[in-house]
């Protein structure tokens, strides 16, 4: 199982840089990329951005579910990246203290910042109806088409 899902994100990395590599816009790419995550992944019943707007998370294109428009750095697994600048990797958001459910079939998350010459300026955010659905693997490889999409804002 382990190698599939290697050979999974190898695979998607490789579709995301064409993707991404002759578009310079971010809100283009990102809707893309999103798109690209939700029918790829399995197990996801939501793929997409928060973007960083006046100190706050405000919603950026995703896939899935209507969601929340506007999260606090601080609050809930989104905001708690930006605050710590970490990736947070959630088995149970129920469990985790402050969890904003924007969708109640949501039970674990994971969710990474993009930066822009150092600064989080969003953060990637991929939800799950299953319990524990996100691994080393899964953080490994996410955070590597995250590098990815942070290269193609490097070069815009």
């Amino acid at each position: 199982m382990s190698s599939e899902k290697h050979a999974l994100y190898a695979e998607l990395l490789q579709q995301a840089k064409a993707l991404l590599q002759e578009e310079t816009d971010v809100i283009a790419n990102m809707a893309n990329f999103s798109a690209l995550l939700f029918q790829s992944l399995p197990d996801l019943n939501w793929a997409g951005f928060y973007i960083m707007r006046q100190g706050e998370l405000v919603l950026g294109p995703f896939q899935g579910k209507v969601a929340c428009v506007r999260i606090p750095v601080g609050k809930g697994v989104c905001g708690t990246c930006v605050a710590t600048g970490e990736i947070q990797r959630v088995a149970d958001v129920h469990e985790f203290p402050g969890h904003i459910a924007c969708d109640a079939a949501s039970n674990s998350e994971i969710v990474l910042p993009v930066r822009q010459g150092g600064n989080i300026i969003a953060v990637l955010d991929i939800d799950s109806p299953s319990l524990n659905r996100f691994d080393d693997v899964d953080q490994q490889g996410l955070a590597a088409l995250v590098a990815a999409f942070e290269q193609v804002l490097v070069a815009a």
